[in-house]
């Protein structure tokens, strides 16, 4: 059975759950990949990646992969959520 990331939208951010398939990197690498793509191209400013707290090292994933210099190239600033260390932001330009 493959568990899709939830994904929800309001005008002013795009929100991506990734405890549905935390299990599965090649989803998880699709999932933040195509939320930054969609907001990108959605003019949304910014983009909620909800890893979870946990061990943290499905944050640390995500973190790593924003490094990436394609999707480096598409927003200002990464940050964790203040006050909450299960959520990372991602401001687009």
């Amino acid at each position: 059975m493959l568990f899709e990331p939830k994904e929800h939208t309001l005008a002013e951010k795009l929100t991506v759950d990734l405890h549905p398939i935390f299990r599965s990197d090649r989803d998880i690498d699709k999932a933040v990949r195509n939320a930054i793509f969609r907001a990108a191209g959605g003019n949304f400013p910014l983009v909620e990646i909800i890893p979870g707290k946990g061990s943290g090292k499905l944050k640390d994933r995500v973190l790593a992969m924003l490094r990436q210099p394609h999707l480096k190239k598409l927003y200002r600033r990464v940050e964790v959520a203040p006050g909450n260390d299960g959520v990372v932001l991602v401001h687009l330009k």
